[in-house]
């Protein structure tokens, strides 16, 4: 058999076929990576954004409601 017969053969095309899975598997692992490292950023983000806005708070902001009487008023019968 010469060289280029053996190329023609069908018995060759067999390795293609695992060769497309074994593609098709890598891109599913890279899409699942990149979708792992967006879930990880955005709630990354959001603990980032939640803690910064709880820094920027006055000591005013935690005696706001200091001066409100409507809970002591609340069931006196006058």
């Amino acid at each position: 058999m010469s060289p280029e017969s053996r190329i023609l053969l069908p018995a060759e095309e067999a390795p293609s076929i695992e060769k497309a899975g074994a593609t098709a598997l890598r891109i599913f692992a890279w899409f699942s990576v990149g979708m792992v490292v967006a879930v990880v950023g955005l709630f990354l983000g959001v603990e980032l954004r939640s803690r910064s806005r709880f820094k920027k708070r006055t000591p005013y902001d935690f005696y706001s409601n200091a001066g409100e009487q409507h809970a002591s008023e609340f069931g006196v019968g006058v």
